[in-house]
């Protein structure tokens, strides 16, 4: 009898721990099925489109987990490369000590330089940008006639947003140190929602009726102008892993790459831009 009463112990402990794994998605309940898991970090840009994607490839794979996670291109990187993620998302070109990891490139992002709506202006030229928000330029007088100062809101160090615009724009010029700095797309695009002597920059892909886009020389971010590369402010959206992608991983981005994604792509405001898993080259590209 006391043999049972141990045994009958035992299950209702083993019982109570496959709930908790259970309820952690560790393990699937499913019958004569395991629950498989992707992990997937890094840019913020790029985070928020990911996890639709990945909510769609779930819905084709139930027994698929993809976890998607921010931290910053940067951070992304650093965990592919540890093997903390299986896939990196950068919005930034690798440095040439990142150059050993696989890249795939998913999508094209202009990046916006966006005004309060009731902000007169349309057009600023790219030196203009430059001095804003290196703080030469520190007020609207200047460019919209209003005398009053400039609000700059920018991204933080080590976001692939913030790469981007430094290598586009700022060149060997240094942000201002009066800047705002914000953690994700979302938060800049926020203030100066709501601040109407701000500006900021974002991903094209993440504008919204709540802010204004300006015009860069004359030429606003379209598809077609960053297909033709007359606007300047353009940067990929990569996926990073530590060797050539395979079996789930490599599901996961050809189901990116594929004419339903791709198209969904387009409506989100980013460029589309087809490129099969393998050695990189620009031949299989979808004009």
């Amino acid at each position: 009898m006391t043999k049972i009463v141990i045994s009958m112990t035992r299950i209702k402990i083993l019982n109570l721990g496959l709930c908790l794994l259970l309820a952690l998605g560790y393990v699937s309940c499913r019958p004569g099925k395991s629950s498989q898991r992707i992990v997937v970090a890094g840019s913020t840009s790029i985070q928020p489109f990911a996890d639709k994607w990945a909510e769609l490839f779930m819905e084709k794979r139930p027994e698929t987990v993809v976890d998607v996670q921010g931290g910053g291109s940067s951070a992304g990187i650093q965990a592919v490369q540890t093997g903390a993620a299986d896939i990196g998302m950068s919005s930034r070109a690798l440095t040439e000590d990142e150059k050993e990891l696989f890249e795939i490139e998913v999508a094209r992002d202009g990046l916006a330089i966006i005004i309060h709506p009731e902000n007169q202006l349309d057009n600023l030229q790219l030196d203009q940008v430059r001095s804003i928000f290196s703080g030469e330029i520190t007020t609207w007088e200047i460019l919209n006639g209003k005398a009053k100062n400039i609000t700059v809101v920018v991204r933080e160090e080590g976001s692939g947003t913030r790469a981007a615009f430094q290598e586009l724009v700022m060149g060997r010029l240094r942000i201002s140190k009066r800047a705002i700095v914000q953690d994700s797309n979302g938060t800049v695009r926020e203030i100066v929602s709501r601040d109407p002597n701000a500006i900021g920059f974002i991903s094209l892909g993440l504008v919204n009726k709540s802010v204004k886009t300006l015009s860069l020389d004359g030429i606003y971010p379209t598809e077609e102008s960053i297909q033709n590369e007359t606007y300047r402010l353009v940067r990929p959206f990569l996926f990073l892993t530590r060797a050539a992608p395979s079996g789930l991983v490599k599901e996961f981005i050809d189901f990116i790459l594929s004419e339903e994604i791709q198209q969904l792509i387009k409506k989100e405001g980013l460029i589309p831009i087809k490129k099969n898993p393998g050695p990189r080259d620009d031949q299989d590209r979808t004009e």
